[in-house]
């Protein structure tokens, strides 16, 4: 996908909604100069009509090009796209609250569940700040092909009638990709619940947001090097589900296991509060992948159908491995396919069809299940909710395999090279993958420095909900 064709891909500068004047004075002034020259009051000779014409000439030529660029269309305001945009900016913050917070609370014990809902709740608050503040300028501000500049500062420059390059307000697509840097170091908490200090996700968050969230959103969306070179990722395979996922795996193994691990695993408390967290997640997620089209159009109808045919296949997929390993189809593990299959077709969802999202569901229910086992059992890292098999592994297989599924024969659209834009993706999501992992390892040892970063094992053993918070969800412990 070309630079310029990236549904990101909003212009440097603020425009207001306005008419532009056709500058046709150029004419006068035309004509005026000639009358000067003594030319137009002159018999017209063959002489007389070369000068003429040496002096119109550049005025003519000058003029067209002023008409031409009067001619082209002033972006306006699309009450359409207003209205899709604000809806997908609610369905995403309804991922995150209570979506993620369900989701992730029906996992953990009982007198865990407090804790994970506190830390998503937070989260979601001091991330909503850092991006006013600055956070959204660093991303999106033109700055350079690393890093935005300060330009909106505080929101500076933004009011109620600038339009950023698209038909709709920035302060629409300044909240729409807020809530994206919401939730993504919430999905990054689910791999140390039940053990993080409560002062370190606060630290860590804002850390990560600044070193790792922000400029990599920046190089894919924001006018950086991954844009220019035509890397794909149009919700968040790389942005999001690739730096959560790897910084969840570099986080969990630097805090260390909860206690007991492997050998004592606790059982999620509350599987049908896993269910309605995820079902969230589900119908929150046509404003993740479809509002990241940017418009109310066919493409982000077709965003909408190819994320929810990888959702029901990933999830049918990990349903019949695990009854065929364990005997039985658990409820916990339908719905952990779905965000598995969710998080693959994101980054691919606006180049695959319905073959293609139907493949990488089917490769995200397989893949992922064996990743969770895998990291577990053999590197025996207590990622507690499967964060980087889910979402890290579901997220770089999907920014992968976009330059293969995204091509015309499984009826893709917009990959015209599947070796030459492998070889993009590749480069992307290797360069993503060694950022995330080495800024979040600088990142846990400054918070570990400054506030600690895991709970003392008495408060572990009596739970966060009374340790950090001094409340209870329940009367009686899971």
């Amino acid at each position: 996908m070309a630079p310029d064709n990236h549904p990101y891909h909003v212009g440097k500068n603020p425009v207001r909604i306005a008419e532009k004047p056709i500058r046709i004075s150029l004419f006068c002034r035309c004509f005026q100069s000639a009358r000067q020259a003594h030319i137009v009051a002159q018999p017209m000779t063959s002489s007389t009509l070369r000068r003429l014409i040496t002096l119109l000439i550049p005025c003519l030529l000058a003029a067209s090009s002023a008409l031409a660029q009067d001619a082209t269309p002033a972006v306006v305001l699309d009450s359409g796209d207003t209205a899709w945009m604000l809806t997908a900016t609610v369905l995403v913050l309804f991922m995150t609250l209570p979506g993620l917070a369900l989701f992730y609370g029906g996992l953990v014990r009982a007198k865990n569940l407090l804790s994970v809902l506190m830390q998503c709740f937070a989260i979601a608050c001091l991330a909503s700040i850092l991006w006013v503040v600055g956070l959204y300028s660093l991303a999106f501000s033109e700055g350079n092909t690393w890093i935005g500049d300060l330009k909106h500062f505080l929101l500076g420059g933004i009011g109620t009638d600038e339009l950023n390059g698209n038909s709709f307000p920035e302060t629409v697509f300044l909240m729409f990709q807020m809530t994206f840097a919401i939730i993504t170091p919430g999905l990054i908490i689910g791999s140390v619940v039940e053990r993080i200090k409560f002062s370190a996700v606060l630290l860590f968050t804002t850390l990560w947001l600044i070193l790792v969230y922000v400029p990599v959103a920046h190089w894919v969306w924001g006018g950086g090097w991954m844009m220019d070179r035509g890397v794909i990722d149009l919700a968040g395979g790389i942005v999001v589900h690739t730096t959560a996922g790897i910084s969840a795996l570099v986080l969990a193994a630097m805090l260390g296991p909860r206690n007991g691990f492997p050998k004592r695993l606790h059982p999620p408390h509350s599987p049908g509060l896993v269910m309605i967290g995820a079902s969230m997640l589900w119908v929150g997620w046509f404003g993740f992948n479809a509002g990241s089209q940017i418009a109310a159009n066919g493409s982000a109808g077709m965003t909408m159908l190819v994320t929810h045919i990888a959702a029901a296949v990933a999830s049918l997929t990990w349903m019949t491995v695990e009854w065929l390993k364990t005997g039985k189809p658990g409820l916990v593990g339908i719905v952990t396919g779905m965000v598995a299959g969710l998080a693959t077709i994101t980054p691919a969802s606006g180049n695959v069809g319905p073959l293609g999202a139907a493949l990488l569901g089917l490769l995200a229910g397989l893949v992922c299940y064996i990743m969770c086992g895998f990291i577990k059992n053999r590197l025996k890292i207590d990622d507690s909710l499967d964060v980087f098999a889910v979402h890290g592994v579901g997220g770089i297989v999907g920014s992968v395999l976009v330059a293969v599924f995204g091509v015309s024969a499984f009826g893709g659209r917009g990959v015209d090279s599947m070796g030459s834009q492998l070889i993009t993706q590749v480069t992307g999501v290797g360069a993503t993958v060694i950022w995330s992992a080495g800024l979040t390892a600088v990142i846990v040892l400054a918070v570990k420095a400054i506030t600690g970063l895991r709970m003392d094992p008495e408060d572990e053993e009596t739970g966060l909900d009374q340790a950090s918070h001094g409340e209870s969800a329940y009367n009686m412990e899971n």
